[in-house]
């Protein structure tokens, strides 16, 4: 994880830990190999974040769920097809960003 400004922090992941988060990971047609993050204060956000998401129409990618990264979070589709993850990080980068 990378500060690139006040609240805003950009994370590399490499691939085969980004496949088992978020699925399969693309080249060319289909799904872009980027995510953006939105981070709440509580799981509970996480969870109305994402059911929010699901009323308004998006694809929902995963469920939230406890991550081994020790945080928890969902993933949906936006309608032009970019995944967005709603987390809450309890560590300090994480806390940083709300």
């Amino acid at each position: 994880m990378i500060r690139v400004g006040d609240k805003l922090v950009l994370s590399l992941w490499d691939e085969a830990s980004a496949t088992t988060e978020i699925g399969p990971v693309t080249r060319g047609e289909g799904v872009p190999p980027v995510t953006l993050a939105h981070n709440v204060g509580t799981k509970v956000e996480v969870d109305m974040v994402v059911a929010e998401a699901k009323t308004a129409g998006a694809a929902i990618v995963a469920e939230p769920k406890a991550r081994e990264w020790g945080g928890y979070s969902g993933y949906f589709a936006d309608p032009d097809g970019f995944r967005w993850e709603v987390a809450w990080n309890p560590g300090p980068v994480g806390q940083s960003v709300l």
